[in-house]
């Protein structure tokens, strides 16, 4: 979003209500808002400005199973593909969660998107649109 002389955070408020907290990453330069108001955001910011680049962060998180992590023998059908079995990734810090199912750690992707004006597409008269942005 180009700088306007202090007006960004207004302009946000503006469409999205007083209601939010936007927060600016001065380490990132970037604005950071909740994941509702993402695509109210985004579609309006393409409407001002032609395109914005949009970036996402994701968690990934493995799973396994304490049957695999404490198996013995050779068998494992689990979501590690044996990778964990019979205690193998004894260095992974495991949190159980209900009877057998064991959650790792996870770290963190992103995905950058480019949604453009031309990309929005008007779906009714109360001025909503949805977009089609382009995954890069």
């Amino acid at each position: 979003m180009p700088f306007q002389g202090g007006s960004n955070k207004r302009w946000i408020l503006e469409e999205l209500g007083d209601r939010i907290r936007p927060e600016w990453n001065r380490a990132a330069r970037h604005w950071e808002i909740a994941r509702p108001h993402l695509r109210t955001l985004v579609e309006s910011m393409a409407m001002k400005f032609g395109e914005v680049n949009v970036y996402m962060e994701f968690s990934t998180r493995q799973r396994c199973d304490m049957r695999c992590s404490n198996a013995v023998g050779d068998d494992c059908v689990c979501s590690c593909m044996g990778e964990n079995h019979g205690g193998a990734a004894y260095w992974q810090r495991w949190t159980l969660v209900g009877d057998t199912t064991l959650i790792g750690s996870s770290e963190v992707l992103e995905r950058q998107y480019l949604v453009r004006r031309s990309d929005l597409v008007k779906v009714d008269r109360s001025g909503f649109f949805s977009s089609g942005g382009t995954p890069r």
